[in-house]
């Protein structure tokens, strides 16, 4: 070995030890964004969903109101032009309360109304305007969903 790569192994060598000191510290860095990324992401995630994006639509003004059997009759002649038109919107649906479990009220056996809270003033074949969110249609039972319902005065 002649001095000259003498002199190259002694850099090559010096600059492998820098680049994995470099790589160790890098990798060290990695591992504690992910473990603190793992414990945090659940709170964060909880934070955003509940605290952020919330709405009032008790307070907010029904953008329709309607009877349930012809909200429904839309869905189901055109779902992605009815789903553009109603859905996250508020809406008031008008027809006869089928049956009342709890928070949630069904209303001529097509409208799935979901309350915040009970609501034990509602009884089955009661007529009824009850005002919530449309959060969807779903085609394979034929139900139309809302959520965030309050009974409209």
């Amino acid at each position: 070995m002649t001095f000259k790569q003498y002199l190259l192994s002694i850099k090559d060598k010096k600059y492998l030890k820098k680049m994995n000191k470099n790589l160790k510290k890098g990798l060290i860095v990695i591992v504690v964004l992910i473990v603190v990324g793992y414990f945090t992401f659940p709170i964060i995630k909880d934070y955003l969903v509940n605290n952020l994006g919330k709405r009032d639509v008790q307070s907010e003004e029904a953008v329709y109101t309607l009877k349930t059997k012809d909200i429904v009759a839309e869905f189901t002649a055109n779902e992605a032009t009815a789903n553009e038109k109603y859905l996250n919107k508020p809406v008031a649906i008008s027809g006869v309360v089928t049956s009342v479990n709890d928070k949630e009220v069904i209303i001529d056996e097509i409208g799935i109304c979901n309350f915040t809270t009970a609501n034990a003033t509602l009884k089955a074949g009661q007529t009824v305007t009850i005002k919530g969110r449309v959060v969807g249609y779903d085609d394979l039972m034929g139900g139309l969903n809302l959520d965030q319902c309050s009974i409209n005065k």
